[in-house]
């Protein structure tokens, strides 16, 4: 059966996929910057005659070509590593000061990897295509989704599918978890600018109090959450920079805020970001200050196509056992795999890590994987594209 010979290939390239997966983790790259990333993973698909070309500047992407006719279906695995030193010891242990692969995309293109070759070497069992991009820029606004759909990759023809895999450390290793509809939030910059006069703080009276008035704005800023957007709809608006530059006795002319607003509902976004930039110059005039509010938009949010998350979880089924796919909770967290969402039919699902060992988060200097999920992974990528493109 198809998915027991897939299950057999992916666990013969374990080995090979996790020894990928430790050199990508070693050497990892900055978001735009993975030249190197991509020389690697270029050298690794010529040595399997594997076709591909440059995306994105520094992306890589191709097709492994079916038959002719058939469904057309994409396969996305983000490239870069985040600002962060890794505090493992380990033989892979990055070795670029202050950068890591703290997000697991190492092992995603690890997994990627692993898929390719098995479609490349089934090419003639099924009717289709399927592209595989490996996209750069993921952690980093604008993202490297935008470039992509910019530069056309994928209007001629469109995709009837796009799909990608990302680890999950809630979950254990070889376990799968799917949610259909809203999953992710958008994620949006707010940067507010309060001024003021500023003067000795023993004399209060005789100035116009920026910290006073940009603590009054974050106050009221949180009513936009509770009172001007539907309590159905999931929403966030945090400030964790408060700067005013002040002393004990010094209250400065000028105060910054800087903080993320995140929600599920690109409608309600766009009108939530009037209600911030009113509510906050309403407050800094009534007060008698002067203020700007900027909004920096960032990655739209996250929402899986129901009809291909009910197929997507039927196959996953079918190739692990009902006992190791999962429903997962909605969550804040934002991913520029979004950009396609609002594109094509997608879908975004996640791949157990843990092992009761290896449980830290994503983002953490400790984050590590059980690398048992590399071939787990795999095999499940290339099934999913597979049973999407009709094949049995």
């Amino acid at each position: 059966m198809l998915k027991e010979s897939i299950r057999k290939q992916a666990e013969e390239m374990g080995a090979e996929l996790t020894a990928i997966r430790r050199s990508l983790h070693a050497n990892p790259e900055l978001s735009f910057q993975e030249n190197h990333t991509a020389d690697f993973i270029g050298r690794i698909l010529d040595s399997w005659e594997v076709i591909h070309e440059r995306t994105a500047v520094t992306g890589i992407t191709g097709v492994v070509q079916g038959r002719s006719g058939g469904s057309y279906v994409v396969l996305r695995a983000e490239m870069d590593a985040l600002p962060v030193e890794e505090a493992n010891e380990t033989e892979y242990r990055s070795v670029q000061p202050g950068i890591m692969h703290a997000c697991g995309h190492d092992v995603h293109m690890a997994c990627l990897l692993g898929a390719i070759r098995i479609l490349a070497m089934r090419k003639q069992d099924f009717t289709g295509t399927v592209r595989f991009l490996f996209q750069p820029g993921e952690e980093l606004l604008p993202g490297g989704a935008e470039q992509v759909l910019k530069s056309g990759l994928l209007d001629r023809p469109e995709p009837d599918f796009i799909l990608a895999q990302h680890v999950y450390p809630e979950l254990p290793a070889g376990h799968f978890g799917f949610r259909a509809g809203p999953y992710m939030a958008s994620t949006d910059e707010v940067y507010i600018e309060v001024r003021g006069t500023g003067g000795h703080a023993a004399l209060p009276h005789r100035m116009v109090d920026p910290v006073l008035i940009a603590s009054h704005i974050v106050v009221a800023l949180q009513q936009v959450i509770s009172r001007k957007i539907p309590p159905d709809v999931p929403a966030v608006l945090s400030f964790g920079k408060f700067d005013a530059r002040g002393t004990t006795n010094v209250i400065p002319a000028v105060a910054h805020l800087e903080g993320t607003f995140r929600i599920m509902d690109e409608n309600w976004r766009k009108a939530a970001h009037e209600e911030i930039r009113r509510t906050a110059t309403g407050v800094a005039k009534s007060m008698g200050a002067e203020v700007e509010c900027r909004i920096v938009e960032g990655y739209p949010s996250l929402s899986n196509d129901p009809e291909l998350t009910q197929q997507a979880v039927q196959f996953a089924r079918e190739y692990a056992g009902a006992d190791r796919i999962e429903d997962i909770p909605a969550r804040m967290t934002g991913e520029d795999f979004a950009r396609y969402a609002l594109r094509f039919p997608a879908l975004f699902y996640r791949l157990g890590t843990s092992n009761g060992t290896h449980t830290k988060p994503v983002h953490h200097p400790e984050f590590d994987v059980d690398e048992s999920a590399i071939p787990a992974g795999t095999g499940m990528m290339a099934y999913l594209a597979l049973r999407l493109l009709g094949s049995k």
